[in-house]
């Protein structure tokens, strides 16, 4: 749970993906599952110089004495001490910090990639490629914040990681091109026989209510066919000067000609990636917040005690 110890061990598990990456798509199973871990970790070290309490397994009560320097009073050494994984070490970064840090997905594509590797030897060689070149990006905000240069944990393989990013970054640019003729297409192709005003009201029905929902959801026009709907995105508190509420856009999409546009595609749209200062007070915002049901730990089985093995007093109702 100690932060040097992360920052090294993700560190060692990168330039294992790295090398495993250059071999060549044989070696692209290896590649994932390493980088996977490399990102888990450094994430886990962002939170472990907050407070190691923060990488814990919250319902692991030994594991959350070892974080909070009382392992004298537990029951296990401090090797098995339990923490959070990558999907749950997340949406803790990017809360704390959110500049221009995007998660793929609610539910992580990393992890289920991952996971698919780890566990049943199953992956997709686009899916990996792609998955790879996330985690990389991932992990650039995470050296900034972590003031760790980049050409120390990047070491030799800094000009294929940047060769990386360039290819991603040309590759959502085309991607967000197709995007925007096809859905040029499809607005011209509802709603091109109109008039003017007759559009107007169509359109004003059409992107009334929001269909998708997160923290936070504002106006902004279309950037393929110019009608106002929902840019949605999650917020969290910056505390730099005094507490604000920031938003940082997610996801676009609009009802009027199905365009949908999200992470690295809104980057290339303006205004639909630059985080705003919202008017609301954090204790107003937040007033009636509940927490994503997605990110919720499961409910414990109440046969099962802390250590996820059978315990007979809940069982016999004691």
């Amino acid at each position: 749970m100690h932060a040097d110890q992360l920052k090294a061990s993700s560190q060692k598990w990168m330039t294992a993906a790295l090398v495993a990456f250059s071999q060549g798509p044989e070696s692209y199973d290896f590649a994932v599952h390493h980088a996977g871990v490399a990102a888990e970790h450094l994430l886990k070290t962002y939170l472990a110089t907050l407070h190691p309490a923060l990488i814990a397994e919250a319902r692991h009560f030994d594991s959350l004495l070892h974080a909070t320097g009382h392992g004298a009073h537990a029951s296990v050494p401090a090797s098995q001490a339990k923490t959070i994984g990558l999907v749950d070490a997340m949406p803790g970064c990017t809360r704390s910090f959110a500049r221009r840090y995007r998660s793929t997905s609610r539910r992580s594509s990393r992890s289920r990639t991952r996971n698919g590797v780890a566990h049943s030897g199953v992956h997709d060689v686009a899916e990996v490629q792609t998955v790879f070149t996330t985690c990389l990006r991932l992990i650039d905000p995470l050296l900034t914040e972590l003031n760790i240069a980049p050409d120390v944990y990047w070491g030799s393989y800094l000009s294929l990681h940047n060769r990386l990013i360039e290819e991603r970054v040309r590759a959502a640019r085309i991607q967000l091109e197709s995007k925007l003729a096809k859905a040029r297409g499809v607005f011209q192709q509802r709603y091109g026989h109109l008039a003017p005003k007759e559009r107007e009201v169509v359109l004003a029905t059409v992107t009334q209510h929001a269909n998708i929902y997160m923290d936070h959801s504002e106006y902004r026009p279309c950037p393929a066919c110019g009608s106002n709907d929902w840019l949605r995105g999650d917020t969290h508190i910056d505390e730099t000067n005094e507490p604000v509420v920031v938003f940082t856009p997610c996801i676009f999409a609009c009802s009027a000609c199905d365009l949908e546009v999200k992470n690295d595609e809104s980057w290339e749209v303006g205004d639909l990636s630059n985080e705003v200062v919202l008017d609301d007070p954090p204790e107003d915002f937040y007033a009636n917040w509940e927490p994503d049901p997605e990110f919720l730990p499961e409910d414990p089985d109440p046969k099962v005690n802390a250590d996820g093995e059978p315990d007979e007093d809940i069982a016999r109702g004691r």
